[in-house]
């Protein structure tokens, strides 16, 4: 059966939008890497045949382009973007380790460089994994010497938009002062709370200037 008679529940690349990568078998996650079949055969019956012709997904993620080419109905361009597929897994997982938030200080730390040395206030988001991971940090808002706003739902959406699963937010006092403005903490209980209702956690609102740093209570 071709891919594009089966109902779109049940197409792959479907499934993957809807659901995830990880709700696919290996055999359908190369379907859609290949994203068509040959003669009769469809890109789920090719992904079967060449995961069998190198013996297991391990194998086929080490093979190189030219022994792909004995596959009935897989070219040049699909062994090479196979190849370039698994390689660049390789490339990501020699890549350097991301940093990580576990502490106060931590978050301190990765914000800093955003923020020191700054004539207007900046917030600085840091959006983390489930590990505490850093998945990205980014400067979300720039205002005047004295406040920047901090708009919660912004914050929130940047967090659910990089697939986060908590958060660190921090700003600077260009004037030197590490007290919180009531405003500062009222922005920090919102942001906990609006965390809270859409399963995220906040890790941490901080002051950072030039010379230290405190954390905002909730």
């Amino acid at each position: 059966m071709r891919v594009k008679d089966l109902s779109k529940r049940d197409r792959p690349r479907e499934r993957l939008m809807a659901s995830g990568a990880a709700a696919l078998a290996d055999w359908e996650l190369l379907a859609v890497l290949l994203g068509s079949g040959f003669r009769g055969s469809s890109a789920l019956d090719l992904a079967a045949q060449v995961i069998e012709h190198c013996g297991d997904l391990g194998a086929l993620s080490r093979s190189e382009p030219h022994r792909l080419l004995a596959v009935p109905g897989v070219g040049p361009a699909k062994a090479a973007r196979m190849a370039a597929a698994f390689h660049l897994v390789r490339r990501a997982d020699a890549g350097p380790e991301r940093e990580r938030i576990s502490s106060t200080s931590d978050l301190a730390q990765v914000c800093a460089p955003l923020l020191q040395g700054r004539q207007q206030e900046r917030l600085i988001v840091v959006v983390c994994d489930t590990g505490g991971r850093v998945l990205k940090r980014t400067v979300l808002t720039e205002g005047g010497t004295d406040h920047t706003p901090v708009p919660i739902r912004e914050v929130i959406r940047e967090v659910l938009t990089a697939g986060g699963a908590a958060f660190g937010l921090a700003h600077n006092h260009p004037g030197g002062s590490l007290d919180p403005s009531p405003f500062d903490v009222e922005a920090t209980v919102q942001l906990a709370e609006a965390a809270d209702t859409v399963g995220l956690r906040l890790l941490d609102h901080l002051i950072i200037t030039d010379a230290a740093w405190r954390r905002i209570p909730t």
